[in-house]
């Protein structure tokens, strides 16, 4: 792959494969249940789902057990996550490459993104908002470390990998058509389904 910022190289190398084994238990599972019956709570039975950065699964997995019905597809940059998802999704469901360079070829009632923006390259975000954007027809659930101004944050020793700001804000002031439908957030220290201070917003097309 020909990568246009560090930080793709870094998520799809061996840090990228070394972060697929810290993430698959079934407790982080039970957590993302928990996590995605409060996220989903608004927007009823959707059909299909695409995830930007689905790693090995772990929240489409979830997605699964609570909507048995659901289509879904994963955008992957990892070659050995990438594989590992497609063994539960399907090959032809699964983007192995940059979030970049993925092209909708079809529209998902929901586009997905947790965890992810937040290690994407700052002068990247715009094209990531339009490519969640145009595979949406109806809401974009994004979950992300939240700050209300752009803050670089030391990440496992590594520094320019995590980035804090208001992701959801910036969407919707980019994006006359969103609204916000829903918002929440899971605490670290949560006593049952603990989820690493995560806050989620629900962006809804009018």
């Amino acid at each position: 792959m020909n990568f246009k910022t560090e930080q793709e190289k870094f998520w799809a190398g061996d840090f990228g494969d070394e972060y697929i084994g810290r993430n698959k238990s079934e407790e982080y599972l039970a957590s993302n249940l928990n996590f995605f019956s409060k996220a989903f709570n608004q927007l009823g039975q959707p059909k299909s789902l695409i995830e930007f950065g689905a790693n090995i699964g772990m929240n489409l997995r979830a997605i699964k057990l609570l909507f048995p019905k659901i289509d879904l597809f994963g955008i992957e940059i990892n070659k050995n996550a990438a594989d590992e998802l497609a063994k539960f999704l399907g090959q032809e469901n699964v983007f192995n490459g940059s979030i970049f360079e993925f092209e909708a070829t079809h529209k998902c009632d929901v586009s997905l993104i947790k965890g992810v923006l937040i290690h994407i390259n700052p002068e990247m975000l715009s094209l990531v908002y339009e490519k969640l954007y145009t595979a949406s027809n109806k809401y974009i659930l994004i979950c992300e470390y939240y700050n209300p101004s752009p803050v670089n944050v030391s990440y496992r020793g590594h520094s320019d990998r995590l980035f804090k700001r208001d992701f959801a804000g910036e969407m919707l002031e980019k994006y006359a058509d969103l609204k916000l439908v829903d918002y929440g957030f899971c605490y670290k220290r949560d006593n049952a389904f603990p989820q690493d201070d995560i806050t989620w917003f629900l962006l809804e097309k009018e």
